[in-house]
């Protein structure tokens, strides 16, 4: 490391650092249960594999990996690596905000990055946007790296980061839209022999993914066409889903970042290239069906960059979105500490991440009851908390045999057998007419309050197609 990246590098590292134990030390205090796609991804890492119905491996691999040396698949370790990913992340901004702007604004774009609502929220959780955000910031940073040398190694680098970004979660393929498009710009061109080993090293990356997908009917591809919706369902027109999504990027980065953000584009419109493409697409899809806020996030991190080069200059701006960010900051984990905090109403704020191990308990509790019976669940969110809270239970689970294509993971790898004989545990909210006397599920509050669950003992037979 030089001399000149040195100067920069000890005091963001510090910031990170500080933040990072921070968020650990509260995370530690964390009262919520895994929600649906947080116990999904545990399973997955139990279950190596080049990928998953629902998204590339490298997040199943990941949480394996943790809870492997951690000895521990507690929920902490689960979640433990979002605020070190976040916090490397950070760090490859602030390098490429070193090489471009200089030591002062790498440092800050460290603190800005690290204190963003959507970093603070993936420091709770872990999320396929989590572990993709440091590869594809990698990818940025070695994409400028070439721009300035054309370098070789440069371009086969950027390929591989984004590989690995991809392997996280097929958003990364933006950063290639990214490239291309910013080649209009003659500063920004890498010819055709960069192109061509980028591509490569992108290409070895994402290859087994690719092979499982084609092994596997395509599943991955599948699911995320599903996600588009209208592709299948046909369009139609939600401008009120729009709007909520476009009034919903403030709360991904705060206000006072995103409209930094949107002047930097008028002083660098190259940097649209990365910024647009993500916004762009994600807002038709929110206008032609539905949109999910984070979905376009891999917009804001060469947008982290490009806010700063503005707030560098303005310094209230920056303290008011530090403020705005700090409340944020503290106040998700505060959420997530203090459970019994309430809506008006009185439904709990964090609903959808309490009641989820309490109903499992229950379940398999009923399953031993009754001499230990395999438990067929038939909603996906009971079976991803089924499958997590009784792993040591020596029970077996099993999900509805699909018709047609399998609809989620536990579908595709835990169907009803055929030919199954003796007796089930049945959970459900529509019994079928076979079903004997319910037994009692109480929820007590959160996920499950209004989903009207009971279990069911009946013959194997009772549940057939």
């Amino acid at each position: 490391m030089s001399r000149a990246e040195a100067g920069w590098f000890r005091p963001a590292l510090l910031i990170v650092l500080a933040l990072t134990f921070a968020r650990w030390a509260l995370l530690l205090l964390d009262r919520t249960d895994l929600y649906v796609d947080e116990a999904q991804y545990w399973l997955w890492g139990q279950e190596f594999a080049f990928g998953y119905y629902s998204k590339p491996p490298l997040i199943g691999w990941l949480i394996g990996a943790v809870t492997a040396l951690a000895g521990s698949d507690a929920p902490f370790w689960v979640r433990m690596p979002g605020a070190a990913l976040h916090g490397a992340t950070a760090l490859i901004l602030a390098a490429w905000a070193a090489r471009w702007m200089g030591r002062r604004e790498a440092v800050l774009t460290a603190a800005v990055y690290a204190s963003l609502p959507m970093v603070a929220l993936g420091s709770l959780l872990i999320s396929t946007d989590t572990v993709m955000a440091p590869f594809y910031a990698a990818a940025l940073y070695f994409f400028a790296r070439l721009t300035e040398a054309r370098a070789p190694r440069f371009a086969l680098l950027a390929g591989v980061a984004i590989g690995a970004a991809f392997m996280a979660k097929y958003a990364a393929v933006y950063f290639l839209i990214g490239v291309a498009l910013i080649q209009i710009a003659p500063a920004y061109r890498i010819g055709w022999r960069n192109g061509a080993l980028m591509l490569a090293g992108f290409a070895a990356v994402i290859s087994p993914n690719i092979w499982w997908n084609l092994s596997h009917k395509l599943t991955t591809f599948s699911h995320t066409v599903d996600n588009v919706g209208w592709l299948r369902g046909g369009a139609a027109l939600h401008p009120a889903g729009m709007a909520e999504f476009l009034v919903s990027q403030a709360a991904v980065v705060g206000p006072v970042v995103l409209i930094a953000m949107l002047i930097g584009l008028r002083r660098v419109p190259a940097m649209a290239a990365f910024v647009l493409p993500p916004l762009a697409v994600v807002t038709v899809q929110a206008l032609l069906g539905t949109a999910q806020a984070n979905w376009a996030l891999a917009a804001y991190f060469a947008g982290t960059v490009l806010a700063v080069q503005v707030l560098r200059g303005h310094p209230r701006w920056l303290i008011a979105s530090f403020a705005v960010n700090a409340v944020v900051c503290l106040g998700l984990p505060l959420l997530t500490i203090f459970t019994a905090l309430t809506f008006p109403n009185g439904k709990p704020l964090l609903d959808r991440q309490l009641g989820r191990v309490q109903m499992s308990q229950q379940i398999i509790a009923l399953a031993h009851q009754n001499g230990d019976l395999p438990v067929l669940a038939m909603p996906r969110d009971i079976l991803a908390d089924l499958f997590y809270t009784g792993a040591g239970s020596g029970l077996t689970f099993y999900a509805p045999r699909p018709n047609g294509r399998a609809q989620n993971h536990y579908e595709q790898r835990y169907p009803l057998p055929l030919g199954l004989t003796g007796k089930l545990l049945l959970i459900t909210a529509a019994p079928p007419a076979c079903a004997g006397p319910a037994l009692p599920l109480q929820a007590q509050g959160g996920a499950y309050a209004k989903w009207h669950l009971a279990a069911y003992v009946v013959e194997a037979a009772c549940v057939e197609p």
